[in-house]
């Protein structure tokens, strides 16, 4: 049992004291000229976890060899659906949550997850009709609202999207991500009344948690640098720097093509799939960003020639 104790203990400790290495590095670099100071906040891609794996196999066997109601399986069904998607594997979670539907046709929250995923495919039409069978079937989910309002966003449907977003603003007003997105739906419309409603939004912030630092920036309260330098500040894990980093490089890029620098926007989106959080949000439409840019620079390019 001692041993049993200590290795677990040990195992802890590993990642911890990788992350203590790499936080000093940081550290150490930041006396170095501001060229060379991103170097350390180069995105190491997240491994998937031994327990999500476990998970996976443990809910095949289930599936293939219980007992069970058809609702249950539907149940088991989702949540290996879940559970496939949250490390990267969309296919198989799709046809795990369409064979949970055959079983449960009102399981609101595979609708919600299968908006997502035509979205990322721009399937607009088909994302829609998902997103309102979710509120439909349950019109307290509040991230139908963001999901569909990501869609509208996408689709250009800026001021259908600035609705929603509002909604889902006002559901938890001192959230940070919900004015982010409120904020860029409102950019397409107007960059001064969007900046002037992020600011009011502001006061509300949740100062206590990390992503205060993104509204602050956006609001042009820190430098870009400056908020690169907070991501390591309160680290508890490896895994929660990867998931900053993939948060911070998409708005980063996100600010940076509303400034007409798309180059440094690619190489930001780049770094957000370079973190393998596929189940953030910002990893699920940083490609698509990348799509787009790709699209817009080949139309620029087509109409120059003409």
């Amino acid at each position: 049992m001692l041993k049993i104790k200590l290795n677990s203990y040990i195992s802890q400790l590993a990642p911890l004291a990788l992350l203590a290495t790499l936080l000093t590095g940081c550290a150490n670099s930041h006396s170095q000229d501001g060229a060379n100071s991103q170097g350390w906040l180069e995105p190491e891609p997240l491994m998937v976890s031994s327990r999500a794996e476990l998970a996976i196999a443990r809910l095949t066997e289930i599936l293939h060899r219980a007992e069970l109601t058809e609702e249950q399986v539907a149940q088991l069904y989702y949540d290996r659906g879940v559970m496939y998607d949250s490390v990267g594997l969309r296919s198989l979670a799709r046809l795990d949550f369409m064979r949970a539907l055959r079983l449960k046709p009102d399981f609101s929250d595979i609708y919600n997850f299968i908006g997502i995923h035509h979205t990322v495919a721009g399937e607009f039409n088909q994302a829609y009709e998902a997103f309102d069978s979710v509120l439909e079937l349950d019109p307290d989910h509040q991230y139908a609202y963001l999901n569909r309002g990501i869609a509208l966003y996408y689709d250009g449907l800026n001021e259908l999207a600035v609705t929603d977003f509002s909604t889902f603003l006002k559901l938890k007003p001192n959230d940070a991500y919900r004015m982010l997105w409120l904020f860029i739906a409102e950019s397409e419309i107007s960059t001064e009344q969007a900046l002037i409603h992020l600011k009011q939004n502001a006061l509300a912030v949740n100062k206590a948690e990390w992503s205060a630092n993104l509204v602050a920036f956006f609001s042009g309260a820190i430098t870009e640098q400056v908020l690169l330098n907070s991501v390591i500040v309160n680290l508890n894990s490896e895994k929660e720097l990867a998931e900053r980093l993939c948060e911070v490089y998409f708005y980063l890029a996100k600010w940076h093509h509303s400034q007409q620098r798309d180059d440094q926007a690619l190489i930001y989106y780049k770094k957000v799939l370079a973190t393998n959080v596929f189940e953030f949000v910002e990893h699920r439409y940083a490609r698509l960003e990348i799509a787009r840019i790709r699209d817009a620079d080949l139309l620029n390019q087509s109409d120059a020639s003409l």
